[in-house]
């Protein structure tokens, strides 16, 4: 049993040094190293996972917080669907056999590797001079967001979206809340990824907490792979802005798809 701790500790600091080197990707990551490293099942990785970030993402966006980069009004109402939408992804996911829920989360994985790789290829400013529709634009004289139907739907079903493969594969949301807020406003990115912080951190404690009451979390493994992902997310944090982070995108993007390849080969394998 010590042993299990040792090695679910050495697994949860290479999640922390994914989080602190690019500020992503941890649950994408955490997933298959519990699933690989310590043999768990999906629905048995998917609440420790979600631990992990709960924790790590909570710490990030106390800070943003308090550089006044987080838009709490959006994250509030995105982190109300999400949550709402959580149990009903993590009471799926107890009723879908294994194969099937590393399927699901191989393709997810595999499309934001693809997603992140095709970024660090696009030419700064690519996107600049094209005319879009902005459901929910800054006032320029209070500097808070115009909220509107529109623009509460899309924030809602970001949520909701969100919420749901929060549940059911044990991920954060990341790659669906930045891209969805910064599609729906005119926020400055580190205003964006402040926000998705928030909201990553009340969703995944959602699932979390929803783990807990259907018994199936698995708190000793999750105490020491979480001890390990939080202390290394802030040693590798000290030392991030000297690496290249178009370089470190791109290197996770490579292990991101890796990763996916190989849970694609293990789902294959289990549904056959």
């Amino acid at each position: 049993m010590e042993h299990l701790h040792l090695v679910s500790l050495m697994l949860g600091a290479l999640v922390g040094v994914t989080l602190g080197l690019t500020g992503a990707g941890g649950a994408i990551v955490a997933v298959p190293l519990l699933v690989f490293g310590l043999h768990l099942t999906m629905a048995d990785a998917a609440p420790i996972a979600l631990f992990a970030v709960s924790l790590s993402a909570a710490s990030g966006a106390i800070i943003a917080w308090r550089a006044g980069k987080v838009r709490y009004r959006a994250a509030g109402l995105i982190a109300v669907t999400g949550v709402l939408a959580s149990p009903a992804g993590l009471f799926i996911a107890q009723r879908i056999s294994n194969g099937w829920l590393i399927l699901a989360f191989a393709l997810v994985m595999a499309y934001v590797a693809f997603r992140m790789f095709r970024q660090t290829l696009a030419k700064h400013g690519s996107s600049e001079g094209v005319p879009r529709t902005i459901p929910c634009e800054v006032n320029s004289s209070t500097g808070r967001l115009r909220w509107t139907s529109p623009c509460a739907g899309s924030l809602a079903l970001s949520g909701i979206s969100a919420g749901f493969l929060s549940g059911l594969l044990g991920v954060g949301g990341g790659f669906i809340i930045v891209p969805a807020v910064r599609k729906a406003t005119d926020l400055q990115m580190d205003s964006i990824v402040a926000t998705s912080l928030g909201v990553i951190a009340l969703v995944s404690a959602a699932g979390v907490v929803s783990a807990t009451f259907m018994g199936e979390m698995n708190w000793p493994i999750a105490l020491s792979f979480t001890s390990g992902a939080v202390a290394a997310m802030f040693l590798a944090s000290a030392i991030a802005h000297r690496l290249s982070g178009k370089g470190l995108q791109r290197a996770f993007a490579i292990l991101a798809g890796l990763a996916s390849a190989g849970m694609l080969v293990k789902a294959i394998m289990s549904i056959a």
